[in-house]
């Protein structure tokens, strides 16, 4: 704990989105915070409690617990992930957990009024109340307004290129990289309706005063950050204090959070640097004939890798039977030794910080982007839906830190073989890929300087502002 930052009477109340990448981005803030010596209470669903807590990769304080607040929502549906009717990927199953997200108000603003007058464990009242916020759940928590000892502070998942874009989108400002029209994400091509008005809902109830979380670190996007704070007016550049945080996730490299694992195990018996990871994250949904191009191309590059091949996430994780996505027959057969698939949901920060991975296949949600450079991992971009295409275009086009196995042009595009294979030989056995990944562990270096030991400087901001 920070002598400086403890304060027995001020608590801390985290809101995340209820979606995993949302969720698990603030269970690792609330890890920090908590190790820190302040109470920490995590507020979702019943359903999303039990998912954050099932896959949580950080450890959690033991000496200050987090205490866990299982909001109840009416029954909600939990159907089949299907592949998008729109042009946007972004699977409109989802669409339950946007509906839960929007009956929380009630129960949240309970929570605000127990927390605001509680007792702390020191047997002061609260002088403070800190709400952190998902950026999508400023509905949800708009009652901290009216509370005189709270103050509310947003947190944005994604990636502040990605938030700085669709600002240019709005004010008539170039697009920061030169592309083909077809070529540049924007709302419309990114997200579905849904979201879409989602969005809309949370902008009217932007009630935030006090500051905002960015899940980046200045080492990756200061340039951006500060391009952002250039299209703020003055008053609220003196409203609202902005903090980059992240990465919040252990950053050594020794294994020592890593529990045993069979891909873990696996990896262990590779060399340095020879195996590229593939993974698409929770929400991603694969045609059967996109799966067969990515096993040839897989198969055809002769490179060693790692593919986690998993259904997307249902609503409700734990009532429903998995698909079991189908391979070429034979291929598993014929890349024994070389390749290794696994259908579990895996330890993906583990398999980052392992000495054998030097590559990454990703969808490029910012999460995975995070832990693959923090990790020094260059990657493999193929984005999906959301703020994945303009992570991608940070990552191969400005940072120069991976390769383009698509570009949004292409989106409505089979991936064929033959690109994923040449996307994976210029990564893994090329000088073009030495360069890359020579660029990718020299900003993983920087990252992690920025956190290391107790050096973690803007959290530690945030937290001395918040608790004053």
């Amino acid at each position: 704990m920070d002598s400086r930052l403890a304060a027995e009477d001020v608590v801390f109340l985290i809101v995340p989105f209820p979606l995993q990448s949302h969720l698990n981005q603030l269970l690792r803030l609330s890890t920090l915070i908590s190790s820190r010596g302040f109470s920490v209470h995590y507020a979702t669903t019943v359903l999303h409690c039990r998912q954050v807590e099932l896959r949580h990769d950080t450890p959690i304080n033991t000496t200050c617990p987090i205490i866990f607040h299982q909001l109840l929502t009416p029954p909600f549906l939990s159907p089949p992930p299907e592949p998008s009717i729109s042009s946007v990927k972004f699977l409109d199953h989802l669409k339950p957990t946007f509906e839960a997200s929007q009956t929380l108000r009630e129960p949240v603003a309970a929570l605000l009024r127990e927390l605001s007058s509680t007792t702390t464990r020191t047997g002061t009242g609260t002088r403070r109340l800190v709400i952190v916020h998902d950026s999508l759940m400023n509905y949800a928590v708009q009652d901290a307004a009216s509370l005189p000892n709270a103050e509310s502070y947003s947190f944005n998942c994604g990636s502040v290129f990605c938030t700085f874009c669709f600002t240019c989108q709005f004010t008539g400002r170039p697009f920061p990289v030169e592309l083909e029209p077809e070529s540049i994400p924007t709302l419309d091509n990114c997200f579905n309706i849904e979201i879409l008005k989602l969005f809309g809902n949370e902008d009217e109830f932007d009630l935030n005063r006090h500051g905002k979380l960015f899940n980046t670190c200045r080492a990756m996007e200061g340039t951006y950050l500060d391009l952002l704070v250039e299209t703020m007016s003055a008053e609220k550049v003196q409203k609202e204090k902005l903090w980059a945080i992240a990465p919040l996730f252990p950053v050594i490299t020794e294994n020592d959070y890593d529990k045993p694992h069979p891909t873990l195990e696996w990896l262990d018996k590779q060399p340095p640097n020879s195996v590229i990871y593939v993974s698409f994250g929770s929400t991603t949904l694969m045609s059967r004939e996109q799966i067969n191009e990515l096993a040839i191309g897989l198969e055809e590059s002769k490179q060693r890798f790692l593919w986690v091949l998993r259904d997307a996430d249902r609503v409700d994780i734990f009532n429903a039977e998995s698909t079991i996505l189908q391979l070429p027959e034979g291929f598993e057969e014929r890349v024994k030794g070389v390749g290794k698939v696994t259908r579990d949901w895996a330890p993906q920060l583990g398999i980052l910080r392992h000495p054998s991975v030097g590559g990454f296949m990703s969808h490029c949600g910012w999460n995975s982007c995070l832990e693959s450079l923090t990790m020094g991992v260059p990657l493999a971009t193929w984005p999906m839906h959301s703020d994945q295409p303009h992570n991608a275009l940070l990552i191969t086009h400005i940072l120069k830190v991976g390769v383009q196995v698509m570009g949004w042009g292409e989106r409505d595009q089979l991936v064929t073989s033959s690109a994923i294979k040449k996307s994976i030989e210029n990564l893994m056995a090329s000088s073009e890929g030495h360069e890359i990944r020579t660029r990718a562990e020299e900003l993983g270096r920087a990252i992690r300087q920025s956190v290391e030991g107790d050096h973690h400087g803007e959290l530690n901001s945030f937290l001395a502002y918040a608790t004053r």
